[in-house]
């Protein structure tokens, strides 16, 4: 298998994208890429984290290009039609080119001998444990939002089209996990739960623990309501760091919009203020609180509403296909 590895290069897109940040974000935005790097593996491209190359562990990232299905595109008038990586079941494609894809992923990553273990996400905080060589062939799919695991060759996975992915390993205890952390997911701290889960049943220790936070939607791109903005003020002191200036009108309890003549709109149409919500920032500040060390939580430099060539995103087309970050013990 052709295996190629790839520094992150710069993007022109990503470099207009930051101009529209926050200021809050901006510093974030602009992070160290070096523990990330991009690696070819036939005809797809895996998403790594540097940080997580232990020699008894596999973990990876997936990309758009390089798979077995189909997705209309419309450009400019014109329909054309896109051979992507689509990892989860969608109503557009078929169940056939999605085992392929698996199947291609897996091999991508070097774990052609596991059992993947996806799930039936809904936006929780539930956190299901996979020990069991079974898993895999259960014709019911396990229904959560986070996997952990001691087993080796049970390849965790969680599919994303916007929401952050988070893979843990801790070296000392030989334990991983896989989280699906949407804004839901993360006004729930799934993320420090699925940390306490681990200490729970596998006696890990926080601080041994390391973090990568996948590719997901960045601060650039990723604009929310009042009742995102206030649900995340209720939960969290600090919430006010993960969003931009606008972020202290919209939380309080004054309407923040007392004159909605001046927004030109018709009676009942008022368009309420929005602000820019930083999922990857509000994760980490999340691990931290859990007991995680700082120099062990590494965030993905990428935005995926701003990459279309390696990324999908829901919020930038629909219909859309389904990113995976898996890991697995050898």
């Amino acid at each position: 298998m052709e295996s190629r590895r790839y520094s992150i290069a710069p993007n022109p897109m990503s470099r207009l994208a930051t101009s529209t940040i926050p200021k809050r974000a901006q510093s974030r935005a602009q992070c160290s890429e070096k523990p990330w790097r991009l690696r070819r593996a036939g005809k797809l491209t895996v998403v790594e984290c540097a940080a997580l190359d232990f020699p008894w562990l596999i973990h990876g990232f997936s990309t758009r290009p390089g798979g077995a299905s189909r997705l209309a595109r419309r450009h400019g008038g014109r329909h054309t039609a896109e051979t992507v990586l689509n990892l989860g079941f969608t109503d557009w494609d078929s169940r056939e080119n999605v085992l392929e894809n698996r199947r291609r992923w897996m091999k991508a990553l070097g774990a052609g001998n596991c059992d993947l273990i996806a799930l039936k996400q809904f936006h929780s905080d539930a956190i299901r444990t996979v020990n069991s060589p079974g898993a895999s062939s259960n014709p019911a799919p396990l229904q959560g939002d986070a996997l952990i695991s001691r087993a080796s060759r049970r390849l965790l996975s969680v599919q994303t089209a916007d929401c952050i992915p988070i893979l843990l390993a801790d070296p000392e205890r030989r334990a991983v996990a896989a989280v699906h952390a949407g804004w839901l997911g993360t006004v729930k701290r799934i993320a420090a739960k699925t940390v306490g889960r681990m200490q729970m049943e596998f006696g890990v220790r926080s601080e041994n623990l390391f973090a990568a936070l996948g590719p997901g939607i960045g601060a650039c791109c990723y604009e929310v309501g009042p009742d995102v903005v206030k649900e995340f003020a209720s939960q969290f002191a600090d919430a006010k760091d993960w969003f931009d200036d606008v972020f202290e009108r919209i939380s309080s309890d004054d309407d923040p919009n007392p004159l909605p003549w001046l927004s030109m709109m018709p009676p009942g149409h008022e368009r309420p203020l929005r602000t820019h919500l930083d999922l990857h920032a509000a994760n980490r500040a999340i691990l931290l609180a859990a007991g995680l060390r700082p120099e062990n939580i590494f965030s993905c430099p990428f935005c995926v509403s701003c990459r279309p060539e390696l990324f999908f995103s829901y919020r930038r087309e629909r219909p859309t296909g389904r990113l995976m970050a898996s890991i697995a013990l050898h």
